[in-house]
């Protein structure tokens, strides 16, 4: 499911209009965009977490020379689902 099929499905669950669906839609990713820059990163209930991890400097490799490369420290987001959510996933149709 793609971004365009989620506001369909959104937009039907809440009966309103596709246009309307995607702005929430757009809003609540503009959010989940925000709140990871935080500490607290954003935590949905039933669905999981959204965060932000520091990942080290390391070396690396070159794949097509061989060549030992640095590779410089970043921020990486992460999400870690929640109980629920894997629960849904292990469950056979």
């Amino acid at each position: 499911m793609n971004k365009t099929e989620f506001a369909e499905h959104l937009a039907e669950t809440m009966e309103t209009s596709k246009a309307e669906a995607a702005r929430w839609l757009d809003a609540m990713i503009e959010g989940i965009h925000t709140g990871i820059k935080t500490e607290e990163g954003v935590k949905l209930a039933g669905l999981g977490s959204f965060t932000r991890n520091k990942r080290s400097a390391r070396t690396g490799r070159n794949p097509q020379t061989g060549e030992e490369i640095k590779i410089p420290a970043k921020w990486v987001p992460t999400f870690k689902a929640a109980s629920q959510l894997k629960e849904i996933v292990q469950k056979k149709k």
